[in-house]
């Protein structure tokens, strides 16, 4: 591309984001002044990545200019620079701009570290990656577990409040504390509000002889009815051929998802392995069709994702509320399961603020779909408070966005979050091959080196788990040398084109806080 293309086209990008800046102020008017600088970048990394830019890249390499390929973090004065430089060698004249607030390279790096600092509570000045693990049950009677996973490098002690109980859990936070006190090492509490899980209901379905039994068979082109009466479950029957004459029955728990589901959306079952389509509904029931079955049986609280339904559930669960006060009491990171828009962050600080509970990080889980969409909205609500982070819950995510597309939205998220100098945790099966067995698979090493672009990475549990956390350690130590965040192509983004505008509209509509 010839230079004058270049300065015209970036140019033009460049005005059209300096013509958006009081709609940008307008945006960002309620954030934290910890977050202002970063919740403009974020704006306007939304209007860059509307753009195809992937034409540029060459021609700018060439003339040995900023490619944009890293420009999350200061999205404004990368474009300035560029557009400064091409004038310069063209020898036409460049006015200076300003007014317009700048973030270079070096502050976007300083803004994501402090952000970092603060959600972690790290008193060092070195940026490291932190690692999170979560804590077994046995480690609230055995206080050398977690004294040998800190030791192997573990900084973050997760409590999955899905587990166990006050009582348990309890006598974790107190081994933490001591273990604190006894090595002086930083050593951080992170809890998560688990959410509503959305899962098959109890199946017990008496066997010829007479054996109860806690799962149904299925397989592609079943017909299942999943209904909210109380059911304990019925089995399929097939002909001599094999056909299906009466259709299986399965409840759930949550009956609200029966009002929420439609014809033609999709339900999956068991992290995926069972696809089906919902092919009737009644006021109490919806007819199922399996199209994809990689399991042979279905069976008692098995999770169940709908990555079409726009559901109607609140974020937090009774239980979830009850447990605010004690999660808040000995946390110092929340981890936010279900959140889906700007609405949930909204209600879960009027709750925080209500119980006078201000200074607590924050960890959105972005685990479903309707969540990544929503993604811009969500921190920037977040971001009026003070230590707010992302998990990338690369589980549920996976199963309802599709497997093909995870590798793809982990990194949206990873550059969305860069643009807002946001924390990331990188989560889901890190190195679990090796925790469970002892042997890492080269795949998750790999993962490993790609996860080492986000600030905290998770583990879970098993009995080579400080096997696993001492090479997290080290990879993440080495790959640090080599590696901050990394170029991209930076294709038009489907995210970035309507978050700017959905931005902007419900700030409208909520007018003057």
């Amino acid at each position: 591309m010839k230079i004058q293309e270049l300065d015209s086209e970036l140019g033009a990008i460049l005005s059209v984001i300096s013509e958006k800046e009081p709609q940008i102020n307008q945006i960002t008017s309620n954030v934290s002044d910890a977050y202002r600088l970063s919740a403009k970048n974020l704006c306007r990394y939304l209007i860059l990545r509307s753009y195809d830019l992937r034409k540029y890249h060459d021609s700018l390499s060439d003339l040995g200019l900023s490619s944009i390929r890293t420009s999350e973090g200061y999205v404004y004065s990368n474009l300035y620079t560029i557009q400064k430089n091409l004038r310069l060698i063209q020898g036409i004249p460049f006015e200076e701009d300003t007014e317009k607030e700048r973030i270079g390279y070096i502050r976007s790096k300083e803004l994501l570290e402090d952000h970092s600092k603060n959600l972690f509570n790290k008193r060092g000045q070195k940026h490291f990656t932190e690692i999170m693990v979560t804590l077994p049950e046995e480690a609230a009677d055995d206080k050398s577990i977690i004294r040998e996973m800190v030791s192997n490098g573990m900084n973050l002690a997760r409590i999955n409040l899905s587990h166990g109980n006050p009582e348990i859990w309890n006598r974790m936070v107190k081994f933490i504390h001591e273990i604190r006190e006894e090595t002086g090492q930083e050593l951080n509490i992170y809890m998560d509000l688990s959410g509503p899980k959305i899962r098959t209901a109890q199946i017990e379905i008496k066997g010829s002889k007479g054996k109860v039994e806690n799962a149904i068979k299925v397989k592609k082109g079943d017909h299942i009815i999943l209904t909210k009466r109380d059911s304990l479950g019925k089995k399929s029957k097939y002909d001599k051929k094999q056909r299906q004459i009466k259709k299986a029955e399965i409840g759930i728990l949550l009956h609200q998802i029966i009002d929420d589901i439609n014809i033609g959306d999709v339900v999956l079952f068991d992290d995926g392995m069972i696809e089906s389509q919902v092919l009737s509904k009644t006021k109490d029931d919806v007819e199922l069709l399996i199209v994809e079955c990689h399991k042979s049986k279905l069976g008692t609280h098995k999770g169940i994702n709908l990555p079409n339904t726009k559901l109607n559930l609140p974020a937090l669960t009774e239980k979830d509320i009850e447990n605010l006060t004690f999660v808040c009491s000995h946390a110092d990171i929340v981890g936010y399961s279900y959140v889906r828009t700007r609405e949930d962050v909204r209600f879960l600080y009027e709750l925080l603020d209500k119980n006078e509970l201000k200074e607590k990080g924050i960890v959105f889980k972005i685990e479903n779909k309707e969540a990544f969409e929503n993604l811009p909205q969500i921190l920037i609500e977040g971001m009026k408070r003070d230590k707010i982070g992302v998990m990338i819950a690369r589980g549920d995510l996976a199963v309802e966005i599709g497997f093909e597309r995870i590798s793809e939205v982990q990194n949206e998220i990873l550059w969305i979050c860069e643009a807002a100098h946001i924390p990331v945790i990188w989560a889901t099966q890190v190195l679990e091959n090796l925790a469970k067995t002892g042997i890492p698979t080269r795949a998750e090493i790999s993962d490993v080196v790609e996860g080492a672009q986000a600030e905290c990475i998770m583990l879970n549990k098993g009995p080579f788990i400080n096997k696993a956390i001492s090479t997290l350690s080290n990879i993440t130590g080495r790959m640090e040398s080599h590696l901050y965040k990394k170029k991209s192509a930076l294709r038009p983004l489907h995210i970035a084109e309507s978050s700017f505008s959905e931005l902007l509209q419900s700030i409208e509509e909520q007018g003057p806080e």
